[in-house]
C-alpha cells in the first residue's frame, strides 16, 4: 500500500511541474470561480494557499474575501498539526517552513476550523468514493479526525485538476473521505450519493 501511494504521488507531482505557468493560471481562475460559489456571505471558509504547482488558491481567496466570506489559513505547528489564523490580504501572508505562506494574523487555535461551513483540503488526487492522496504529512487526517471529534460536518472539498480525479486511489482504513472535488471544469459531489458536475 505504502509503495502504491509514493508510486502515485511522484506521476501526479510529475504531471503538475509539467504543466506551464500560463496554463496554471487559467486553471487557478476557474477553481475560483466554481470553489467561491460553494460558501455564501458571513460563512467561514478554511482554506489554503497554494505551493508550486499546487492546483492555485490566490485568486479563489480573494474572491471568497469579495463574497463577505471569513477566510480562516492553517499555520503548520512543529508536531504537523495546523493552528489557523484569518486571510487578511495576500500582503498579510509571510514566509514559513517549507516553502508555506503563512497569515501574519492572531492565531485562534487548532479547534477554529470546527466553526467552518466549508473545509478545503489540499491533495494530489480523491477518487469517486472521496478518498484524498495527500502528501502523506498527515496535517488533514488530523483536521478530518478534529473536525469529525466535534461532530462538525462541514463541505469537505479537494482542489484538483481535472485528471487528478480517479476512480480509485489507495487508501488505509483511517481514512476520511470528502465529500466534493472541485476542478476547473467544476464541483464533482463524491461518495455514494449522486453523482455530477456542477459548473
Amino acid at each position: 500500500m505504502h509503495n502504491d501511494k509514493a508510486e502515485l504521488r511522484t506521476r501526479l507531482l510529475t504531471a503538475r511541474r509539467a504543466a506551464s505557468p500560463q496554463w496554471r493560471e487559467t486553471a487557478a481562475r476557474a477553481l475560483a470561480g466554481h470553489a467561491a460559489e460553494l460558501a455564501g456571505p458571513g460563512q467561514t471558509v478554511a482554506a489554503y494557499v497554494s505551493v508550486g504547482a499546487e492546483p492555485g488558491t490566490r485568486p479563489l481567496l480573494d474572491a471568497l474575501t469579495a463574497r463577505d466570506v471569513r477566510v480562516l489559513l492553517p499555520v503548520l505547528l512543529p508536531d504537523n498539526d495546523l493552528d489557523w489564523a484569518r486571510y487578511e490580504g495576500a500582503g498579510q501572508l509571510a514566509p514559513a517552513g517549507r516553502g508555506l505562506l503563512e497569515p501574519t494574523g492572531p492565531r485562534l487555535g487548532p479547534d477554529a476550523v470546527t466553526g467552518a461551513a466549508v473545509v478545503l483540503l489540499p491533495g494530489l488526487a480523491v477518487d469517486r468514493r472521496g478518498l484524498r492522496l495527500g502528501r502523506g504529512g498527515g496535517s488533514y487526517d488530523r483536521v478530518l479526525a478534529r473536525l469529525a471529534g466535534a461532530g462538525a460536518h462541514p463541505l469537505l472539498a479537494t482542489l484538483l485538476y481535472e485528471d487528478e480525479l480517479l476512480e480509485w486511489v489507495p487508501a488505509e482504513p483511517h481514512d476520511l473521505p470528502v465529500d466534493a472535488a472541485v476542478t476547473p471544469a467544476g464541483v464533482h459531489r463524491l461518495g455514494p450519493g449522486p453523482e455530477g458536475v456542477t459548473a
